[in-house]
């Protein structure tokens, strides 16, 4: 190769190298600053004992969790309380994301994410009302795409900081939790009707049946069987067993209306229990999967020494109990399905003639 060839392929490069340099520098200049917070947490210096309320806002609901002496509880629900562990979870989860990827976000892209009005907005404040820090979720992210999106949980969620509206950022949970339901969060633990010893149900039209039993140990009778059939002893086992274990699918604002559960009309269940005890539980109409329901504790707990540990846990449930009767309740239809036969399916079935 000659000098003068030489010399000229290196003036070329020195050109390349050059001109690769300066747009590499704009480039980098027009990138936004959020590209080098990879790996970095998405809500820095948010502290788990400084938070005092958590508000998640979504297009047509909003949800308000606040801390207060005796738990987290929920607002929009007349303090209804929160399930601890899914609170916690969820504030331990917000406090350790990290930034997976940053880009630079536009408005088309904004509205594409839901990150406009139509995304779901999470804010954390202090015991002063003070923003301590705030996001909006918008789209799921996904690796690949599912076939049903809507209903697949996702690898990760695209977010947006206020402030920095320029990036969007993805994180590497689907945040889930974020959510304003009030099933979401409720502590789900319902009422309990343990050592049923008499079980009465009345429908609306007038219908109904009553089985009792001596002792704990002993077997139904149904209250006026005479010859019309045999109790099937399995279902009133089951009828009465189910209430020993109520929970809850969620629970209703306290200004909602009886009319609107159809708790005006409702089908009535009286259960009478070995410990002195007694629940009169109304039952409404079957809302999707779940029964709207409410019901009244009464009786005087039966306190025995050699079960001191168990009333303890009784007095306990009762508490709860008690709060629980000033709320109409969802209550799923597996829960009650078992109580509210008719009486005819209480029955043994009678083998055809051959």
């Amino acid at each position: 190769m000659s000098a003068r060839i030489a010399a000229a392929l290196l003036a070329l490069l020195l050109l390349l190298g050059g001109g690769a340099i300066y747009y590499y520098q704009k480039a980098r200049m027009q990138r936004p600053a959020a590209s080098g917070t990879l790996g970095q947490p998405l809500l820095k210096g948010l502290k788990a004992a400084e938070i005092a309320a958590i508000v998640v806002r979504e297009p047509k609901a909003t949800l308000t969790l606040e801390r207060k002496e005796q738990g987290w509880t929920i607002a929009e629900r007349a303090g209804f309380p929160a399930e601890l562990d899914k609170v916690r979870d969820f504030v331990l989860k917000m406090i350790e994301l990290k930034i997976g990827q940053a880009e630079p976000l536009g408005a088309a892209d904004r509205k594409r994410l839901n990150l406009d009005e139509s995304g779901t907005r999470i804010e954390f404040r202090a015991a002063d009302g003070k923003t301590l820090a705030q996001l909006v979720a918008g789209r799921k992210y996904f690796k690949s795409e599912p076939e049903n999106p809507e209903k697949a949980l996702g690898d990760g969620r695209f977010v947006l900081l206020p402030g920095s509206e320029a990036s969007v950022y993805v994180v590497s949970d689907p945040l889930a939790q974020a959510s304003a339901k009030s099933a979401d969060w409720i502590a789900k633990t319902g009422f309990a009707a343990e050592k049923v010893k008499a079980l009465e149900v009345k429908f609306p039209d007038g219908q109904g049946w009553k089985i009792e039993r001596a002792r704990d140990d002993a077997g139904w009778k149904l209250a006026g069987a005479g010859r019309a059939g045999k109790l099937e002893i399995t279902k009133a086992n089951a009828a009465a067993y189910v209430l020993a274990n109520v929970d809850l699918a969620d629970v209703l604002p306290k200004s909602a209306a009886p009319g609107d559960s159809g708790l005006d009309k409702p089908i009535l269940v009286n259960a009478a229990t070995f410990d002195g005890l007694s629940y009169a539980i109304k039952v409404g109409r079957l809302e999707g999967e779940n029964y709207f329901v409410t019901f009244v504790p009464g009786g005087s707990l039966v306190k025995t020494k050699e079960s001191a540990e168990r009333i303890a846990k009784i007095e306990e449930r009762l508490k709860r109990e008690k709060m629980l009767s000033e709320y109409i309740l969802l209550v799923p239809k597996s829960r009650l399905e078992d109580t509210l036969k008719k009486r005819s399916e209480l029955l043994e079935k009678k083998e055809p003639k051959k």
